[in-house]
């Protein structure tokens, strides 16, 4: 069993640690500050070849593939998780057309996304329908052409006003309550058409600069090319949110490793009580702790990556899968409220990144995937006998 990465990931690595540092770290504090979108960073991240790294070389990318990208997500959100989230959209609304999708439709709308020329966004929760992702109202009916014709309403969706395609998933059902799995389709619609309109953007904690909003559907007509799958493929939401999920942790990890990294080195240089505030064994046992649930959860993550690259994304692959998101996630949280307490007053200012490691963190618990919903599928992995150690 080999824990180390090829000579082609720690290049990746070594690449993007330099990137973050040098160009991603300066920006940071400046992007949640003015909640403007980091232009210079997408495009540098473009030159870098950073977008392609989850798609396949036949459409452009690098062929990283999803551990690829989770090493990278962790490098940059080391300093800024709405940079991170930048290229985590490269993945969440590609997912589907990437594993379900013709080539037409990967050659058309993925390859883009390589290129840096086009960018997308995911399109799933409705304002009555977040965990509960069949109670989603939008719906799709059919033109008499073959096509469809899409109204309904999406929110909180990263990228959003950036996007120059949407993933979205409507019902096709004829009963829009209906709440069988083969009544959702997933569907690519261009934000170019006529009825697609942007609604407002949310006013959000943390994790500013990258628009989160609403996607406005009326009278939307698509055509049967832009179906993604098959009719009544709803399963292919749960596939690409699957395979998201060590792309998630990624996030929690880099924040977590970015915040304990600077409270550590503000607790060796801090004097209290005539030594350093590091000389204190509260506080050595607190950075331990940390640390070793840090590597706890790259240890889930990286294997939940190397899985979803092999397409072990179904069913009985979920608890490994969710298990990556729901710890790393939920170390963040914990790492960013004890490394801000190790700053006392100062974590609590502006002029320490802490604070925005604070409000950034609770984010990851939150999204493609509650903390609960991952742990309902974490249990429901073990009663059925998915995860099991007889």
């Amino acid at each position: 069993m080999d824990f180390g990465l090829s000579d082609e990931l720690v290049a990746l690595r070594d690449t993007v640690r330099r990137i973050a540092q040098d160009k991603v770290k300066p920006r940071a504090r400046e992007i949640d500050e003015t909640n403007e979108y980091p232009q210079d960073l997408f495009e540098l991240f473009r030159d870098a070849g950073l977008l392609g790294l989850v798609i396949p070389t036949e459409y452009g990318g690098s062929g990283a593939g999803i551990l690829g990208l989770t090493i990278a997500i962790e490098e940059v959100a080391k300093y800024s998780n709405a940079a991170a989230l930048m290229l985590l959209l490269t993945r969440l609304p590609t997912g589907p057309v990437l594993i379900a999708g013709s080539h037409e439709q990967k050659r058309q709308y993925v390859a883009p996304i390589a290129d840096g020329s086009q960018r997308a966004a995911f399109g799933l929760s409705e304002p009555q329908a977040g965990s509960d992702v069949m109670g989603m109202r939008t719906r799709a009916v059919p033109d008499g052409d073959g096509g469809w014709v899409l109204n309904g309403t999406k929110c909180w969706m990263s990228g959003v006003v950036q996007a120059d395609w949407y993933c979205v998933f409507a019902k096709t059902s004829e009963d829009p309550s209906e709440r069988r799995h083969d009544s959702v389709t997933c569907f690519v619609v261009e934000r170019s058409w006529d009825g697609v309109e942007v609604g407002g953007t949310d006013r959000k904690m943390g994790v500013r600069g990258v628009d989160t909003g609403e996607l406005l559907l009326h009278d939307v007509r698509v055509p049967a090319s832009n179906v993604v799958g098959e009719v009544g493929g709803f399963r292919l939401a749960m596939l690409g949110l699957n395979s998201m999920r060590p792309v998630v942790a990624a996030r929690g990890i880099g924040l977590a490793e970015g915040a304990l990294m600077y409270a550590t080195e503000y607790v060796q240089e801090r004097a209290a009580f005539g030594k350093t505030v590091a000389d204190f064994q509260g506080i050595q046992w607190q950075i331990a702790e940390l640390a070793t649930e840090i590597e706890a959860a790259r240890l889930l993550t990286y294997r939940a990556a190397a899985l979803a690259d092999e397409a072990k994304f179904t069913k009985q692959w979920v608890p490994f899968l969710s298990m990556a998101k729901y710890y790393a996630t939920e170390v963040a949280v914990k790492a960013s409220n004890v490394c801000l307490q190790m700053l006392g007053a100062a974590g609590y200012m502006k002029d320490h990144p802490m604070e925005l490691y604070y409000r950034d963190a609770k984010q990851l618990t939150i999204v493609e995937g509650t903390s609960q919903i991952q742990m309902g599928l974490i249990a429901r992995g073990v009663l059925d006998r998915d995860l099991w150690w007889g």
